[in-house]
Order: structure tokens, then C-alpha cells, then sequence
């Protein structure tokens, strides 16, 4: 079940694998066009910072424990940003990522996020999330891609109460392989009221 999982290639860009426009797949920005004799020159590992990041090119504005601030360079300078955390399994290997962004004012849900699942998943058994031992919540996988399944997330006030209070959130996930089995992938939420705050800020800032 573990090599299963482990076959999921994450992609660095979680919007790119969602077909957002504004967070483009990492290997569009990264990748440096071999020079005339031929050797390829090599380009720095990660993602850059803004300083060094290519306009239309995702860039790491802030760390927050496990989180990530990861933001799209534009040419006005309203750079959207989204909070990622790359999830592993137990035994560490990259099984999932999820992504949070800001919703505009009057949405139905406060927060809303992109979760990118193996395409072993079963997407009739659909993903669960719950919050240290809260009860679980039951989304469903919208589309599957090159990079995996996809479930688009909306989190209520009441749910980022406790994302905010929490110590850990569980994401659970039935491999198609072995659809008697479940799946349990621990979202670390150390940082996660910083970082929820600082993408919050920064789409206040965009709109004014």
C-alpha cells in the first residue's frame, strides 16, 4: 500500500495540477533551456524566493513549522499566495499536498482548499477530514489529472476554529487497490493560524 502511494508525483504547484492560472506548475518557472553546446546548466533546488522568482512564477514568501507561504509573482505586485504543506506518510514518503486559499467576502464557506490525493484513490470512498478527535467530514474528489485526484475543500468558520486550535488534523484516503483499507495521512497544524493570517493579510492588502 506505501509503494502505491509513494507513486504520486507531487506537484510542487498544487493550483498548476487544479488548472488555476495564477499558480503555474513550478517546472514552467524553473526550467533553464540548455545552452548552445548542448549541457544543461542546472537551476537552484526548491522553490525561489521572490527576489530570484520569475514573473508568473511561484515563489516561498514565508515559513510557518510545516506550512509553506507560497505566492505567484505578478507585474502589479499583488502577488495571490496560498498556504501549502506537503503531506507524508509514515514512514516519509509524499503521499498528498493541500493548499489553502482566501475566499472572496460573501462566500459560503471562510476558507477554501485544494487537496491532491494518488490516482490509486478511490474516489467513491471519498476523502475525510477531521481535527484532532473531532468528528470527520466527508468531500468528495471533483477530477483526477496527471498528478493525481483532486477534492476542492471549503472550511466553515466553525472548521477554522478548530484548524486554529488544533494540534493535528487527519486526512483519510481508501486506496483503489485495496479499497478494505484506509489510508491515514496526519496534517501537522503547528503554524497554520500564522500562516492562515498571513495569506489573509496579504488578500487585504491586494484588494485595497
Amino acid at each position: 500500500m506505501t509503494r502505491t502511494l509513494a507513486r504520486l508525483a507531487v506537484a510542487l504547484g498544487l493550483s498548476a495540477a487544479l488548472g488555476c492560472a495564477a499558480f503555474p506548475a513550478l517546472a514552467q518557472t524553473t526550467a533553464t533551456p540548455a545552452p548552445a553546446d548542448g549541457l544543461a546548466m542546472g537551476v537552484p533546488d526548491g522553490i525561489p524566493d521572490q527576489a530570484s522568482a520569475q514573473l508568473g512564477g511561484i515563489y516561498l514568501a514565508a515559513k510557518f513549522d510545516a506550512w509553506e507561504q507560497r505566492c505567484v509573482k505578478k507585474p502589479d505586485g499583488s502577488d495571490p499566495c496560498q498556504l501549502y504543506q506537503l503531506l507524508k506518510d509514515d514512514t516519509g514518503n509524499p503521499v498528498s499536498e493541500i493548499s489553502f486559499f482566501t475566499l472572496p467576502e460573501g462566500s459560503q464557506a471562510v476558507l477554501g482548499a485544494n487537496v491532491l490525493a494518488p490516482l490509486e484513490t478511490l474516489l467513491t470512498a471519498n476523502l475525510r477530514i477531521s481535527v484532532d478527535a473531532g468528528t470527520a467530514k466527508i468531500y468528495p474528489f471533483s477530477y483526477c489529472n496527471q498528478n493525481g485526484c483532486v477534492a476542492k475543500v471549503g472550511f466553515t468558520a466553525e472548521d477554522l476554529a478548530a484548524l486554529q486550535a488544533g494540534s493535528d488534523a487527519i486526512m483519510t484516503i481508501v486506496p483503489a487497490a485495496a479499497p478494505a483499507k484506509t489510508v491515514v495521512i496526519k496534517i501537522a497544524l503547528k503554524g497554520f493560524t500564522a500562516g492562515h493570517q498571513a495569506i489573509v493579510d496579504v488578500a487585504v492588502n491586494t484588494k485595497n
